[in-house]
């Protein structure tokens, strides 16, 4: 058997996607994904591929006991804005799914004598400002502070965030025989922004939402006000945190969940970014106050301290070339758009 037996959950997704690619090309890695979908046609032998929920608790025992799973990236979930619209469904994928992973993980990590690692992406809506007052006198917000999360998604991110703790600590501590944990490493992401997948779900996605209409030459009303602002980071910087997360040596690590981000701006400056490359863009405001509340109670910035000094972590891509090298040529190309 290879040296890894990776499973990616969410795999169809544009992180999984990516991730597949880039873990399936070592002939070390074993990659199993799983999602409600097929995997995209490029993706075909990449991996070994299960269609199935990660609420369904024997395809999950079959998939990561079967295979004697070494690595899990649990990216399944659903969104912020669809778990505001759907709570309990929200509930039972984000947090049913999750810790019926943690759960089989646990078991493997026992059976085998070797830690599971399990690196989980969690998010910013984990916090919770209580006033815009108090957001601008707190410009970027370390791991322990301010979690008051007050959407179903952020309190089921922060739940989660817990629950590997406990896996990865205090699992069956009054059990007579020592256990062995499984190694539970949580990203904390800011608002991603992707050329290659137009966004759907997402309460940060007003950004690249302006980007995708004005390329389109479509309107587009921004659904919060030209204040509000919030931290992001281009894909390719999400990518490679997981990927430089795993890598880390567990003597390493302070902690079980990490802040890493890029840039913040508002909603105004994201539009400016946009006309600088689509000077036609018809990009006007409509906040919807419910939207604009949730995005008023996530922190301008989050302080991403403890990763630089604990795992090297380092974004490529600032504003400038996340712009200019990343967003904008890869978005004409997807419209057609002459550069």
């Amino acid at each position: 058997m290879p040296k890894n037996t990776i499973l990616i959950t969410g795999a169809a997704g544009e992180i999984g996607h990516a991730l597949v690619k880039q873990l399936s090309a070592d002939n070390q890695n074993r990659v199993i994904t799983l999602d409600l979908v097929d995997l995209p046609a490029d993706l075909n032998g990449s991996a070994e591929h299960h269609q199935g929920s990660v609420t369904d608790p024997e395809l999950m025992a079959e998939i990561i006991q079967g295979n004697q799973v070494t690595t899990i990236y649990h990216l399944a979930a659903l969104l912020s804005t669809s778990a505001e619209r759907y709570p309990h469904k929200a509930h039972q994928v984000n947090v049913g799914g999750t810790t019926l992973l943690l759960e089989l993980a646990a078991f493997q990590s026992q059976a085998s004598g070797v830690p599971v690692k399990f690196i989980f992406p969690s998010s910013m809506a984990v916090y919770g400002m209580p006033d815009l007052d108090t957001k601008a006198r707190f410009p970027a917000v370390p791991e322990s502070d301010w979690l008051f999360p007050t959407t179903m998604y952020g309190v089921n991110k922060l739940y989660c965030e817990l629950l590997g703790d406990y896996y990865s600590s205090h699992y069956k501590q009054l059990a007579e025989e020592p256990q062995v944990m499984l190694d539970f490493r949580a990203l904390r992401f800011p608002g991603l922004i992707s050329a290659f997948t137009v966004p759907t779900g997402g309460t940060s996605d007003y950004g690249p939402e302006m980007l995708h209409a004005a390329a389109q030459g479509k309107p587009y009303a921004c659904f919060v006000r030209p204040d509000a602002s919030i931290a992001f980071m281009a894909m390719p910087d999400a990518i490679k945190s997981l990927l430089l997360i795993a890598e880390a040596p567990a003597a390493s690590l302070s902690r079980r969940a990490y802040n890493v981000t890029s840039f913040s701006l508002s909603a105004e400056e994201f539009r400016q970014e946009v006309l600088k490359s689509f000077s036609d863009a018809q990009i006007s405001y409509q906040p919807h106050r419910q939207r604009q509340g949730i995005v008023d109670s996530w922190p301008v910035g989050i302080d991403d301290t403890a990763a630089r000094q604990d795992w090297d972590w380092q974004p490529e891509y600032d504003l400038q070339r996340c712009f200019e090298e990343y967003l904008v040529p890869n978005i004409k190309k997807r419209y057609q758009i002459p550069a």
